[in-house]
């Protein structure tokens, strides 16, 4: 991978990283991946529901390669009587992990306001339970704006409301070792490639046999992310998202993922034996794994009725769903697949 496009790549990400797109809320990001594809010279346009799809090339056989680009995140349940905000949780967002997390609220009128997630009465020369004490969205666990306000009026004067959105800080630093770490790698990380692939074929540094869609989805984290707006020439279609690092699991941080099953069943035979071709031919370093609780997009789609032949592949990824951990090795490999398999 050409060192410009690695920088590319790293510098999309962080800047997709710092655009709050908790699901339900995606505009700002939808908007500036329009802006992105448009000033590459290509033509993006907007699903009714807020995605973004681009076809890269004219073609055949059409291959549409997706990343979601909505992230877990909160709501705003009701303003308690000290001013303080109760949330209910957008996606899997646990209320252990973000606990000190510093968040946006931002209201219906568009105005953002900075906060932090902490217990109730979190002060331990005050309170002799606070490390005990139970952390749950629905009972302890309260957002505290940075604002003077110290009861429901004063809160509600600031205009923030029921079904106000929070945006968790993504907090993302690479080390000097590589390691990129990060919330929302899941799956910003892969939308990066994505337009790296993009800006890749556009200035004749990849070649595609194919016609290729890409597919930057939103609503994915509760779980209807790819259930419309496939165009109807695409006959394959892989889920560029995360790839699971744990427990029996084979794959790094450094490595790309193919999966071969996840929750919703296994995978196109035909398809990930192609990826592992792939691979191979690229010199990716890889791991092949079954996911025991994940879905993904292209699943999402199969269940819509799309007859198409499915894959997933993402870097692999730590702590999914909370404060994440993957490498740069684990994006270039991840490039390095897509690129030859598109070759």
């Amino acid at each position: 991978m050409k060192q410009n496009l690695k920088e590319y790549m790293l510098g999309q990400l962080e800047k997709l990283l710092a655009i709050p797109s908790p699901t339900g809320y995606t505009k700002e990001v939808s908007e500036y991946l329009m802006a992105e594809l448009g000033s590459m010279g290509y033509a993006p346009y907007s699903l009714n529901k807020g995605g973004v799809i681009c076809a890269l090339n004219e073609g055949e056989n059409a291959l549409m390669l997706a990343a979601h680009v909505d992230t877990l995140g909160a709501m705003v349940k009701t303003v308690k009587g000290n001013g303080a905000l109760m949330v209910t949780p957008l996606g899997g967002l646990q209320a252990p992990n973000v606990e000190t997390e510093t968040v946006t609220v931002i209201t219906r009128e568009g105005k953002k306001y900075q906060g932090t997630f902490q217990v109730e009465n979190a002060s331990s020369h005050v309170n002799r339970e606070v490390a005990t004490a139970v952390r749950a969205f629905d009972s302890t666990l309260e957002l505290l704006l940075d604002e003077k306000v110290y009861s429901k009026d004063d809160t509600k004067k600031l205009g923030i409301e029921t079904g106000d959105f929070v945006a968790v800080n993504p907090r993302f630093t690479i080390t000097e070792s590589g390691f990129i770490k990060s919330r929302f790698l899941d799956d910003k990380a892969s939308a990066a490639v994505l337009l790296t692939l993009a800006k890749a074929l556009k200035e004749g540094d990849a070649a595609f046999n194919r016609k290729v869609y890409i597919n930057f989805t939103v609503y994915e984290e509760v779980g209807h992310g790819a259930a419309a707006g496939i165009p109807a020439d695409v006959v394959d279609m892989i889920s560029v998202d995360m790839g699971c690092v744990g427990n029996g699991l084979n794959c790094k941080e450094t490595q790309v993922s193919i999966c071969a099953k996840d929750s919703s069943g296994p995978y196109n035979y035909d398809v990930v034996n192609e990826l592992v071709a792939a691979a191979n031919k690229a010199g990716a370093d890889y791991a092949i794994d079954i996911y025991p609780f994940y879905g993904s997009d292209v699943d999402v789609s199969l269940k819509a009725g799309y007859d198409i032949r499915h894959g997933l592949i993402g870097p692999g990824v730590y702590a999914s769903h909370g404060y994440e951990r993957s490498h740069v090795e684990g994006l270039v490999n991840t490039y390095k697949l897509l690129e030859e398999y598109l070759r």
